[in-house]
This record gives C-alpha cells, structure tokens and sequence, in this order.
C-alpha cells in the first residue's frame, strides 16, 4: 500500500476530482482517484464544460472588461445573503483565484477557449457582462489518452463543438451564417478530424479527455467501479476510507480524503426528503451515478450540510425513449410559450434555466404547473429542431410515447392535453398582440441580452418573440429538471469540510456538487456549477498538502 503521509483519495472523477487530484499531485501528494462507475468523467463529462470565471486572463486578452470589483459586486447582488455556503471568505476566494486557476492549468498544457458573447445570465444589473466571462475547452483527440482510456470518458455527445456553436446549429435552416458554421462543425472540425485518425471532443468531453491527460501524464491512478463505502474516521479525524476495488473492501489510509463525487440527483430517497414536491428522480439529466454516496459519507462522520433543498433546476422534458431531456432553446425560440394548468403563463421563458425552475416549483403551489406545457405553433415547428429532432420531423413515436401533441385549433389542443382551452386563448391572444410589438409587459421576454443569446435574429422586433398564429399547434409537458443538486456538504474558503459548529473536520475536504454551492441559491452564468467545482477543487489538492 501506499504512504498515507503521502496519499490523498480523491473520490469521484469530474472537474473537481480531477483538478484536486493534479493539484495535490503538484502539491508533493501521491493522489488516488476512486470511481464508482465505469466510466470517467461525471456529470462534468456530459455537460457544457464551460466554467464561470470572472476577470479571466482569457476574457481581458479579448478586450472583454472585468475585475474583481466588478464581479463581487455581481455575485453579491445576485446572490445575496443564503447563509455560510456562500459565505464572504468563499466568494472572495472564488473570485480570486478563480483567474489563477485558469493561468495554472494552461501552463500544465491545458488549452481553454473564451466564449464570447455568451453573457452572464443577469448582464444588465452591475457587474454582469452581456460578453460573459465563460472559459470552456479547445476540442480535444481522446485517442490522445491511448487505451482503454480514450473509451472511458463519460461523454454524451462526440462533437468538436464549442458552447456557442449550439446556436447556430438551431439556426441552421433560419440563416445562411448559422449554415455555414454548422457545415464547418460538422464538415470540416468532425469529418476532417475523423479522416485525420482523430477521435475530438467537444465541450464536457474535452474538459474531461484534457484534465484526464494531464493526470496521465503525472502518473496519477484511477480506479474505475471503485466505489467509496465509508470514510475512515478515528479520534475525530478522517484517516482514509474504504473502497470496493474488484470486489473485495480495500482499506486506504490517507492525508487527506477530498470528496467530489457530485451529489444526489438520482438518489429517490433524498430527493424526497429534501426537496421540494412533487419530485423524482425521471427528470434529471445528472450523470447515473450521482447518488450522494459522498455526502452521506460526510454526514455520517459529522459534517454540516447546507442548500440541500435546491438544484440546479432546468426545464425538461421527457423523449420518446423515456429520457429526460434539458430545454434550452426549445423554450427560448420565439412562436412559443409555457402555460400551466389554467392556460396562463407564468415566466420569462427565455430566462436562466435555474429561475425558470423555482417559478415552475413556485407556481405550482398556487396553480397546478407540474407539468407545465410547451405551446409552439407550426412556424416555431418548421423553423428549430427539437431535441435532437430535425426541423419539423415527426416521427410517429412522438406522438405515440406522449412527448408531442398536436391540433388543428389551440382549444382542441388545450382539451387533449387537459389545459383550461379558455385560459390559453385568452393568454395565446394576449401574447400575439404584445408579440407583435416587441414586448412582453408581464415577464419581458427578450428584454435582457442573456435572453437574446437563444433567439431568431430574423424576427422582429424582439427575436425571442413571435404570436402563435399558423396551425396545427403543438404541445410538450414541461418538467422541473436539473443539473445535479445544489446541496451538499458544508465547506469553507479552503474547501474543508465543516462539522456542526462550523469546525473543520480533519482530513476531509469537498468540492463540486458534492459541497454546498458557493452560489446559494442562483446561477449568476454559464459554468456556474464546473467553475467553482474547479477553483475548489485545486485549492483542496493544495490544502491538503499542508
């Protein structure tokens, strides 16, 4: 076995795991990853990749304007006041050395790309940038990691694309631009690459193949279908833990043990007891393995938690194969709204994902609005895909599984799918009229510049807006989805784990979503989740050494 002096275990392999493991390795540490699935990479893997850095060296080389004034008073105002999670000491760690961490990995050899344009999700309050402050990775050639690595990441879609590319693949059959950048993903960056011998990743698959690679290169292991049973923790201190390792419990003793094993998204027991109702664990898209089992190891031993009855929330709905799938510009392209039960809406439905969960939570317990319903008429059909469907595909298993509905008139819609008909001819009436004029004086739809990132640039005046007019009407159930879970384990500025008089717990360190989200209740822009998860989990690697 390994020197514990020297050892930390790293539970879990997503952004946060994998940059404490690179850290503490730099640190002098002899780091162990533990998985408990087959594959690498989490729910990082499978996401954007982007991380939310304010006053990055990439966003200033572009001539995008930002410091650390700036961006604290950002999170602050959007954040607010939500307790010792998101407490003083943390954000002001997050911002400073959230820029730190970006320069550290690109002189590991990480290559990061600023995703111009992609605004913070509250851009007009102060501070915020309708340029935004997103870091997100170079596509990367996985057959770089040799075998049976190359195999291993966790990724969702095999595509060299960048997070901005996702617009203009939308767009692809509204404007000749948007074609042309898709011919380019598609025909130049994926086929060219493929003819080369490459096998390149874009986004989450990038950020995860890039960080792998680098822990390949320092030798550090990673023990997949390795699950944490249970933290070692004697005279108060966390000596290690136990692990299944090819089926036998595997005792590792250690310095240090960091948790960042994601949190407990497909975990049906918590889900009920800490979250709101109604819940389940059908509409998240968190990775299969994100079942708190680091958060109860933390619990068991003592540890604080906070935010545990929130998510990253997001709109969904279910596909005709039954798996949920998280609504982007579905919901955000103009010819569309969300009605709830009565037929009325109730939400920016171009806004932040997370807010659009808490109004769906929030609306609820006034008017039934689980599910809500997706409204769109045949111009929003013909013009965007769906999903992964083309432009105005429909295959019968659409109708068949439930997902799609449609009618020849909004009342015949409206009684199939169990809405008040009157309510939402009232409301599609309304909205038509305003629509036309630009403006949605109840949730002001496309005001903000966060808005106008998924939206139609050929419709005017406001491309997030157009009336329903052309039949047959369409409708999608909309579900409260998410992310992963915003709760976790209690953590301070040096990413230990606090007990319940907020004392560190020695040996135990947390990051990503197995920690209480530094940003409390909101998502203040693309890559809030993986940002902090990254700054966090560097700072352990480090202060673990200590």
């Amino acid at each position: 076995m390994p020197d514990s002096s020297k050892t930390v275990l790293i539970v879990g392999s997503g952004s946060a795991a994998l940059v404490a493991a690179i850290s503490a390795k730099e640190s002098g540490l002899e780091p162990i990853v533990v998985e408990s699935t087959a594959k690498i990479g989490g729910s990082s893997a499978m996401s954007g990749g982007g991380a939310w850095i304010p006053n990055n060296p990439l966003m200033l080389n572009a001539g995008t304007p930002d410091s650390y004034e700036d961006a604290r008073k950002y999170m602050d105002l959007t954040i607010g006041e939500v307790g010792p999670a998101s407490s003083t000491e943390r954000r002001e760690t997050f911002l400073r050395e959230g820029p730190k961490m970006v320069e550290w990995l690109q002189n590991l050899g990480m290559r990061f790309h600023y995703g111009k344009g992609y605004a913070d999700y509250y851009p007009e309050l102060p501070g915020g940038s309708p340029r935004g402050c997103l870091v997100e990775p170079e596509p990367f050639d996985l057959k770089k990691l040799g075998s049976p690595w190359k195999d291993l990441i966790n990724i969702s879609l095999p595509i060299p694309v960048y997070t901005l590319d996702g617009v203009q693949i939308a767009l692809s059959f509204r404007s000749f631009k948007a074609f042309l950048n898709t011919a380019n993903v598609i025909g130049i960056r994926t086929m060219g690459s493929l003819l080369l011998g490459k096998k390149l990743a874009g986004i989450g698959g990038a950020l995860i193949g890039q960080l792998v690679f680098l822990a390949l290169q320092r030798n550090i292991p990673i023990w997949l279908n390795s699950p944490m049973i249970e933290l070692i923790h004697e005279k108060g201190i966390v000596q290690g833990a136990v692990v299944m390792k090819d089926g036998k419990r595997t005792e590792i003793r250690a310095k240090a043990v960091i948790l960042a094993a994601g949190g407990f998204a497909r975990n049906n027991e918590m889900r009920q007891k800490y979250h709101p109702h109604p819940i389940t664990t059908e509409w998240t898209v968190a990775t299969a393995g994100d079942f708190g089992d680091a958060i109860r190891a933390g619990i068991a031993v003592g540890a604080e938690t906070a935010l545990m009855d929130d998510a990253w929330w997001g709109p969904c709905f279910i596909d005709s194969k039954g798996v949920s799938q998280f609504m982007i510009w579905e919901r955000s392209f103009p010819y569309s709204m969300i009605v709830d039960k009565s037929g009325k809406r109730f939400m920016n439905e171009s806004a932040s994902y997370v807010d659009c969960g808490h109004w769906q939570y929030e609306r609820n317990d006034q008017v039934p609005a689980i599910p809500a319903y997706l409204i769109f008429d045949q111009h929003h059909h013909k013009y965007y895909p769906f999903g992964v469907g083309l432009p105005g595909a429909e295959p019968k298993e659409y109708f068949e599984s439930g997902m799609l509905t449609k009618a020849d008139t909004l009342s015949e819609l409206a009684q199939k799918i169990g809405v008040d008909p009157q309510g939402l001819e009232e409301t599609v009436k309304k909205f038509n009229q305003n629509a036309l004029m630009g403006k949605d004086p109840d949730f002001h739809r496309g005001d903000s510049a966060y808005d106008r990132i998924y939206s139609d640039p050929g419709v005017k005046p406001n491309p997030n807006l157009a009336p329903l007019t052309k039949p047959p009407f369409y409708s999608v159930k909309v579900w409260p989805g998410d992310l992963g879970t915003k709760g976790g384990l209690l953590t301070d500025e040096h990413a230990r784990v606090l007990d319940k008089k907020g004392n560190p717990i020695p040996g135990l360190y947390a990051a990503g979503n197995s920690s209480a989200s530094v940003m409390g209740h909101t998502y203040p822009g693309p890559g809030s989740t993986i940002g902090p998860a990254m700054v966090f989990g560097m700072i352990a690697g480090r202060h673990s050494a200590q």
